[in-house]
């Protein structure tokens, strides 16, 4: 398994390939064919790349299509019924954000959650993909935090509001490759207390079945990503906050919480 990650280095942007805790630059192209390159070294106790390296998001997608209420334990804290369905929605590419950098509370927004989930990174266009194919257009997987504006989402305004602001799509700390995503451990964190905690058994709709419905409905890219919903436990971030998600094989997706 490799875990991919995308850098600053000296102002300069560029992925790197960590291996059983070494990290080396990646030569080719990520969604084409690539190899690991020139070693760089370990990264130090705490961080998550080698000194002289600014994690950034992994991908910059075209659109992230975000699933609803993909665990029956969500739908039932939310009083709603299972869909029969996907439901999708989509978050800007411009909600996107890195591992560190500041989640920002909108003024006016009111109560606003944390949604810790697995995301998938496609790997190839995929168009009508059937589902028995779906996973040979999965490149690999990361955490998200759906961070959503809870009380507008209860009013009625549409999704692509409510969830939408800028830097309400933390996406990171890596693309994971070679993982099974259909048995993976799903966990949100504030302030060191956990708050989620679930695992992409309990999916309604599994990967394979995402990737196919929703390309059916539009072509996804090379870097887009599915986020495949969250599991109970939501509740509100304030200023001053630090909410983690950790998703089994990949990693943690830590961003601090502030005033806009």
């Amino acid at each position: 398994m490799d875990r991919i990650f995308r850098v600053a280095d000296n102002g300069t942007e560029r992925y790197v390939i960590e291996r059983e805790g070494t990290f080396y630059h990646l030569e080719g192209e990520l969604f084409g064919r690539y190899r690991a390159g020139r070693e760089i070294g370990r990264a130090e106790p705490g961080a998550l790349a080698p000194a002289g390296l600014r994690v950034l998001a992994p991908v910059v997608p075209s659109k992230i299509v975000a699933i609803g209420l993909n665990y029956r334990d969500h739908a039932a804290e939310t009083g709603k019924p299972p869909p029969a369905e996907p439901m999708i929605f989509i978050k800007p590419s411009t909600a996107v954000i890195a591992p560190g950098d500041p989640i920002r509370i909108p003024p006016g927004a009111g109560r606003v959650d944390h949604e810790a989930e697995l995301a998938v990174v496609i790997g190839k266009r995929a168009t009508h993909v059937p589902r028995e194919r779906a996973l040979e257009f999965v490149f690999g997987f990361t955490c998200a935090n759906d961070v959503t504006a809870r009380e507008m989402q209860r009013r009625g305004v549409q999704y692509s509001h409510c969830k939408g602001y800028d830097t309400f799509a933390p996406l990171g700390p890596c693309i994971a490759t070679g993982l099974d995503g259909s048995a993976l451990d799903v966990e949100g964190w504030v302030n060191g207390e956990r708050r989620q905690a679930s695992n992409t058994r309990e999916l309604i709709f599994p990967v394979e079945a995402l990737v196919a419905y929703i390309s059916a409905v539009m072509t996804l890219l090379p870097g887009d990503v599915i986020s495949t919903g969250t599991p109970a436990g939501i509740a509100p971030l304030v200023p001053g906050d630090t909410v983690t998600v950790k998703v089994g094989g990949i990693g943690e997706l830590t961003n601090p919480v502030v005033s806009a």
